[in-house]
């Protein structure tokens, strides 16, 4: 497995491979796949603001991809940032969500930013939560039913990790 930065190239597979995760399961509460000018679109507003976008490649095919993107727009927010993290589903299992948060989590050091959050979509989401918790985050809370996918609600849980200095230092 090769942990490496996004290459547009690789829009056309992280785009199926949140298609999947967008239509058969509940880590994102987006309803409706965004195609792939749309994940460039995102892809882009990251790469310029300086935020890591890494991909997991196994055998030279990409197997997952994660990010750190904004935590909030607003300018107190910016040295907080959010995590998504996002695996093939043939090749979910394997290590390879550990390898990109281990990275992802580096990456996000090296850039400055100091906490990281994690939204994990459904709280029954037990895979992202036990990921989450061994890579240092803890459980901040849960917000109760705020999303409704599936015929069915489902919670936010909330889970944060300091990075760097975090918050014993100024920026």
């Amino acid at each position: 497995m090769v942990i490496r930065p996004v290459r547009p190239s690789d829009l056309a597979t992280i785009t199926a491979i949140y298609d999947h995760a967008v239509r058969c399961g509940t880590a994102s509460f987006e309803l409706d796949p965004p195609d792939e000018s749309e994940m460039a679109r995102r892809y882009e507003s990251l790469y310029t603001g300086g935020y890591p976008y890494l991909v997991a490649a196994v055998d030279g095919a990409v197997a997952g991809y994660a990010y750190a993107g904004p935590y909030r727009a607003r300018p107190a927010y910016h040295w907080s940032v959010e995590d998504s993290i996002y695996i093939a589903a043939d090749a979910q299992g394997r290590g390879i969500g550990r390898a990109l948060i281990t990275r992802l989590i580096a990456e996000a050091e090296a850039g400055g930013f100091r906490q990281m959050i994690a939204v994990i979509g459904d709280s029954a989401n037990t895979a992202s939560i036990e990921l989450h918790r061994r890579a240092g985050f803890r459980l901040v809370g849960t917000f109760e039913n705020v999303g409704f996918k599936f015929g069915r609600w489902l919670d936010s849980v909330l889970m944060q990790r300091s990075l760097g200095k975090g918050a014993t230092a100024d920026p």
